[in-house]
């Protein structure tokens, strides 16, 4: 079985870190953990497949309803960062199916797909931006409101990480979001949150504050600054692989991939470092989509998250909202939580795959109270 293994100066070579600023290469064995629920479900399951008409491409997965007849209110799951089944599968947990399970037994029925280019679903994933998701999961609305089985005027979106960006980005756009939970998702600058990441995480994972100092945070803060100011990528990708070089000849043997090759290390990070979906990434400002979301909302972060720091983007969050005159707004950190909802230790991604709760049945409960005051 595979682990997480520390990445030190770079970032998704050998690692999945289901949030933002990550990428996911390797595939891990899904272990049947102790909230995995067990066929005969107690409620009504149905593959499903539609079109993005607007992508050119048909999207796969899972529609849940709490019976086959009924009128629903209804949620829609997002996933983060990286290539993520309907599961949102990571370090051997399945945090979607766990969601949809508990939303479906209080009365929602649940929609969760597989992204583009992944599972079932066609496309082309690593072509793909923030804004072409919101494009799916746009679909994804017009999907549901198709169906007898959903009550077309409660029909919300739950997004995780990367998925906390993608929701209001559809929910600025589209009337027909009635509600929006957004669980880790940023409201601070993206290169901020990059930043904190990696000090957090890199610091969690036993890397010497003077090589996080010297190494660790210079490097990345270089990368983000070419990467926001650069507007030719020809230009973009000499001058990263330039910096990568350096930082592979000079940085201490311990902050560098071990078992790849120096040369595939520098070409994978020049192109992830490159790509459309990672400029556009560290572009992005949280705050501005945020202040035209009129929904009722619920943000959500863990204690413990390194990933999404709790204080700093939930506050920015509830400022963002609160210029926009959004009144209808509960925020809220839950304590001992990583950013994968999992009560933890130090909130490192070391420990994802060795905790067994897949999700707190306290975050569960607090999601699922909310949603049902806003669907009655």
């Amino acid at each position: 079985m595979m682990s997480l293994k520390r990445t030190g100066i770079f970032i998704g070579l050998t690692i999945v870190i289901l949030a933002v600023g990550a990428v996911m290469y390797i595939m891990y064995q899904i272990h049947d953990r102790p909230q995995k629920p067990s066929r005969p479900y107690p409620y009504y399951t149905e593959d499903v497949a539609f079109e993005n008409s607007s992508a050119g491409i048909t999207l796969a997965g899972t529609l849940t309803l709490p019976s086959a007849q009924g009128n629903f209110p209804a949620a829609i799951l997002i996933s983060g960062s990286g290539p993520q089944n309907r599961d949102e599968e990571i370090a051997g947990h399945r945090p979607f199916l766990i969601i949809a399970n508990h939303l479906t037994k209080q009365g929602v029925a649940v929609l969760r797909c597989d992204d583009r280019g992944v599972g079932q679903s066609t496309g082309d994933f690593q072509a793909a931006t923030t804004a072409d998701f919101a494009t799916d999961v746009a679909a994804s609305i017009q999907f549901l409101k198709s169906r007898k089985e959903i009550n077309t005027d409660k029909i919300g979106l739950i997004g995780h990480s990367e998925g906390g960006m993608v929701a209001p980005l559809v929910a600025s756009k589209s009337e027909d979001v009635s509600f929006m939970v957004m669980l880790a998702g940023p409201g601070i600058d993206l290169v901020e949150v990059i930043m904190m990441q990696k000090e957090l995480v890199s610091r969690a994972d036993g890397v010497s504050e003077s090589d996080i100092k010297k190494w660790v945070l210079p490097v990345h803060e270089k990368a983000c600054r070419m990467i926001t100011t650069y507007t030719d990528t020809a230009a973009l990708k000499a001058d990263l692989k330039v910096l990568i070089e350096k930082a592979y000849d000079k940085s201490p043997p311990d902050l560098m991939p071990s078992d790849i090759p120096k040369e595939e290390v520098i070409s994978t990070q020049v192109k992830y470092w490159s790509s459309d979906w990672y400029r556009y990434f560290l572009k992005y400002d949280p705050a501005a989509v945020l202040e035209k979301v009129s929904c009722p909302v619920l943000a959500l972060n863990g204690e413990k998250d390194l990933q999404v720091t709790p204080e700093e983007n939930l506050s920015a969050i509830d400022n963002a909202f609160k210029k926009g005159g959004n009144t209808n707004v509960t925020v809220k950190e839950l304590p001992n939580l990583n950013h994968l909802f999992q009560n933890c230790e130090t909130g490192s991604p070391e420990e994802y795959e060795k905790i067994e709760e897949t999700f707190s049945p306290i975050a569960l409960k607090e999601m699922s109270d909310w949603i049902l005051e806003q669907v009655q």
